[in-house]
């Protein structure tokens, strides 16, 4: 129990601090942690795929915050965050579809994956980023196939990137496990822009067919349509 109730504190003290647009979804976030069974028609399974989706799941979990969610003011998140309903460690990370991995040299949790040709409009390039792979005092979960430094790796739909953990950042105030993942907008040059911004990144629902964007989904945890 003493793992759950840490989980819950930190979501707590992490994702309820403002305007309250995700205020609905941040309690049945905490239900997940304290009860993953009991909800068991919200969790989606690592590798499936929403009918016409490109993308596959990356990973189990039930899809606790969505792209344009507020946790405080001024914030708008940049992606979609996925709770595995375990600890750290545990619940397996893969990739959403086929690119090339990099790693910076001080990235801890965090890999991001280049797709020459978006799926949904090939014309342009966009990058896939995953973090919080790592415990709070930043022991990394990332797959050691993929060490610091790494450039460029080619990597299909499905390889295994890591696992889920809580790192922040800040020891003391650790996240909920879960998976943090968003599309991100490249700059035109060959570069992935700025995930914290959320006008560097595009609204992940017609990548994985799920309504995932704050503005038309209020309240619900998303599921295959």
């Amino acid at each position: 129990m003493i793992p759950v109730a840490i989980a819950v504190a930190g979501i707590y003290l992490y994702f309820t601090q403002g305007s309250g647009k995700s205020a609905a979804r941040t309690v049945q976030v905490i239900d997940w942690i304290r009860n993953p069974a009991s909800f068991s028609s919200l969790m989606m399974t690592s590798g499936s795929k929403c009918a016409g989706a490109p993308f596959i799941f990356p990973t189990n979990g039930m899809v606790g915050y969505i792209w344009d969610d507020s946790f405080r003011p001024g914030h708008r998140h940049s992606g979609l965050d996925i709770f595995g309903g375990t600890d750290v460690g545990v619940t397996p990370v893969v990739a959403a579809y086929s690119g090339y991995l990099t790693r910076q040299a001080d990235w801890i949790s965090t890999v991001i994956i280049r797709v020459p040709e978006d799926p949904l409009e090939p014309s342009r390039q966009i990058w896939v980023y995953y973090t919080h792979m790592a415990d709070p005092n930043g022991n990394s979960f990332v797959s050691p196939e993929f060490p610091q430094g790494t450039k460029e790796v080619f990597v299909e739909a499905g390889t295994f990137l890591g696992y889920q953990g809580n790192y922040s950042g800040d020891p003391a105030n650790p996240v909920g496990v879960h998976l943090h993942i968003s599309v991100v907008k490249d700059d035109g040059v060959g570069n992935f822009l700025n995930e914290l911004e959320i006008k560097n990144t595009y609204d992940p629902s017609p990548y994985f067919g799920m309504p995932l964007n704050a503005n038309e989904n209020k309240d619900s945890i998303p599921v295959c349509e």
